[in-house]
């Protein structure tokens, strides 16, 4: 029973280069999302569907400057070990 409860465990637990590649992910997701919001802030005044868009994508961008302030603290209380 110990066994099979340490195998699962194992296999659910991300690796470095797991972890790594979903860091990546988020901060090119994240740099695309501000800069499509930066594109589209000039023709705000548009469309309503842009103006929603812009107003709206804050609900994907706050988490992901969580994720990134989080690789940053990460990053940096590792070179000052």
């Amino acid at each position: 029973m110990i066994s099979i409860i340490s195998v699962t465990t194992s296999n659910i637990t991300p690796t470095t280069s797991q972890t790594m590649i979903y860091g990546i992910i988020a901060v090119i997701t994240l740099v695309i999302f501000l800069g499509l919001r930066e594109v589209l802030e000039a023709d705000e005044n548009k469309s309503k569907k842009i103006k929603a868009f812009i107003s709206e994508s804050d609900i994907v961008i706050i988490p992901l400057l969580i994720v990134f302030a989080g690789i940053l603290i990460y990053k940096i209380i590792t070179i000052l070990k």
